[in-house]
């Protein structure tokens, strides 16, 4: 059995069109989410035990230890949890690249093949 190409609900493509290599399967599109959805959720968990683990409810036990001269639980409630979270900003556009490709979505192909 053939694939029917994806398509969003606000496309109107012409009768005509025969460029599928542009359109994904309805199956890669829902793969495609839940491995978006994977690595967000995955991200944010990094995220909040980083930002809430060591930055509160680890501060006391992480603050016998000191980083650049400021007690370790300190520097991760000010400083630590802020760095962490611009590096998952680029792991996640590192990483949703990969997706993209992997699933055939990425808009990066279509530009090529103009």
């Amino acid at each position: 059995m053939s694939q029917q190409p994806y398509r969003h609900a606000a496309e109107n493509p012409s009768p005509h069109d025969h460029n599928d290599k542009k359109n994904i399967t309805e199956k890669n599109a829902t793969d495609y989410w839940r491995a978006n959805l994977r690595l967000l959720a995955t991200l944010l968990v990094v995220w909040f035990t980083v930002s809430f683990g060591c930055g509160i409810l680890l501060v006391d036990w992480l603050d016998q230890f000191t980083f650049f001269g400021f007690k370790l639980g300190f520097w991760f409630a000010q400083q630590g949890a802020i760095y962490v979270f611009v590096a998952l900003i680029f792991i996640y556009a590192w990483r949703i690249q990969i997706i993209e490709r992997q699933f055939g979505v990425d808009d990066d192909a279509e530009e090529e093949s103009l």
